[in-house]
């Protein structure tokens, strides 16, 4: 049922994964990637983070993991690497012809190293199990970085081994979103586009650099949210200042003291040495810190952090606690992580089925035989009758201003849709468990439904706001 965020699809793709086993238990290939695809529907979300050279990929990765683990450096190469949570480290290395290898692991300066001196040549991409508590609902997967001409193979791979992606715009003025649309390839990718968010990865910059530089910043998000091809591409665009957003989760005692220090000079003398790297790293820096400590600062947290670091000390954060937060909630880490949690892990079972159809789709079209015709068939029906899809879609439309409702019909729509939780007495806005017990949850379904009914043919509306209106209506009635 829809409203329930997506079992009852996940059901019909296990189902589905079952039955093309028993078509192809006598192919070996398939019935290793459709075991593979029925596995993983049970595992935690697979968030791929994609973008261009230098686009703040791994600093992302580190900010939303909470610990600087990545890169990892493998023979000299940054392969694409999973980090996943589990009891205890363990690195494997997948060369591309040569079995797994196991990579020695070790931590030190709150950083992840590994010994890859044995790696058999290449390696196609490396697996870190890793103690920590923000990998428990996400395996997040660090790609390279795409070159035009060599990005069709990442993308592939991303489209078939993730479930969802962050694609980072560190420019989104000259942003190529070829990249972007290579991950809607696939037939059902492009019926249901609901796996991907855009992070303005350098927010910072698109305000100059200021300390208010993220509410301009946000104003962009918005603005290609609303309007364009991103906001069509995407479920949400989120900005993000990448640097201040990993320091502010993973900041060191040594770095909140020279930080200090800095916050200790008059503003006004402070400042021109903050306007650029040169100034920062120059020998007549005003404060008490040697240069190498500066260059680091420089490195961990860019200028626009250290500029906003030294601005909170003086204002508001006394402690390197207040300021490890009052950092991350600047940088948009925090909208960012509300909007992977509203639309990827929040909806992991249907953005887990969605991979899994699509891994489905290619056995059956690259290894026709007889049957496949009739699961093709029935595959097609499961994804032009998945309201899940379109649920997501209408939640992201209205959300970021794609589509527009009076007030209190929005608020209504947006708790339909599962946006305050998705069991149905959150949806139905009657959190009384026992409700259910003596119908008023299946009358209250009923009067909504009426309700969207008739908002559906109400030509003063408009037609995307009777569209999202006959989404919910379908919600509705999935809920009764």
């Amino acid at each position: 049922m829809s409203g329930s965020g997506g079992p009852a699809l996940a059901r019909r793709t296990r189902v589905l994964l079952e039955q093309a086993l028993e078509l192809y238990r006598d192919s070996a290939r398939a019935t290793t990637w459709l075991r593979r695809h029925l596995a993983r529907l049970d595992d935690p979300l697979r968030l791929a983070v994609l973008g261009p050279q230098s686009c703040g990929k791994s600093t992302l990765v580190n900010a939303l993991a909470g610990e600087r683990v990545a890169p990892i450096e493998v023979a000299g190469w940054q392969p694409p690497a999973w980090y996943r949570a589990a009891p205890e480290a363990r690195a494997v290395g997948y060369p591309r012809s040569a079995p797994p290898f196991e990579l020695a692991v070790r931590r030190a300066e709150q950083e992840v190293w590994l010994d890859g001196e044995a790696a058999p040549g290449p390696v196609d991409r490396v697996e870190l199990d890793w103690p920590n508590r923000a990998l428990r609902e996400l395996t997040l997967v660090d790609t390279p970085g795409l070159d035009r001409a060599e990005a069709a193979p990442v993308v592939e791979g991303v489209s078939t081994e993730a479930d969802a992606v962050l694609f980072l715009l560190p420019n989104p003025a000259q942003a190529d979103l070829g990249f972007l649309r290579a991950t809607r390839q696939h037939p059902i990718a492009r019926a249901a586009p609901v796996h991907a968010l855009a992070v303005l990865s350098r927010a910072d910059e698109l305000g100059g650099g200021r300390v208010d530089a993220l509410i301009s910043a946000r104003k962009v998000a918005r603005r290609h949210r609303r309007e364009g091809e991103t906001g069509l591409l995407c479920q949400d665009v989120v900005a993000v200042a990448g640097l201040p957003a990993a320091a502010g989760r993973t900041l060191r005692e040594p770095e909140f003291a020279a930080l200090a220090e800095l916050a200790r000079v008059p503003k006004a003398e402070l400042e021109p040495y903050l306007l650029s790297a040169d100034r920062l790293a120059g020998p007549e820096f005003p404060a008490p810190v040697d240069a190498g400590t500066r260059a680091g600062l420089l490195e961990r947290f860019g200028l626009f952090g250290v500029r906003l670091a030294s601005t909170l000390l003086r204002r508001e954060a006394g402690s390197q606690a207040e300021l490890a937060a009052r950092l991350v909630a600047r940088s948009g880490l925090d909208e960012l992580r509300e909007s992977v949690g509203r639309y990827l892990t929040g909806r992991r079972p249907v953005l887990k089925a969605r991979a899994a159809l699509i891994a489905l789709e290619v056995v059956l079209r690259m290894e026709p035989r007889p049957g496949s015709a009739a699961l093709a068939a029935e595959l097609e029906r499961v994804v032009a009758g998945a309201h899940e899809f379109r649920e997501l879609r209408a939640l992201a439309e209205l959300r970021g201003g794609r589509v527009t409702l009076p007030d209190e019909l929005r608020d209504d729509a947006l708790r339909l849709l599962g946006d305050e939780g998705q069991a149905p007495a959150e949806r139905l806005g009657m959190a009384d468990a026992e409700a259910a017990e003596d119908g008023v949850l299946r009358q209250a379904a009923a009067v909504a439904l009426r309700r969207w009914q008739q908002h559906a043919e109400n030509p003063a509306l408009g037609a995307a706001a009777r569209r999202t209106a006959h989404t919910l209506v379908r919600t509705c009635e999935g809920l009764l």
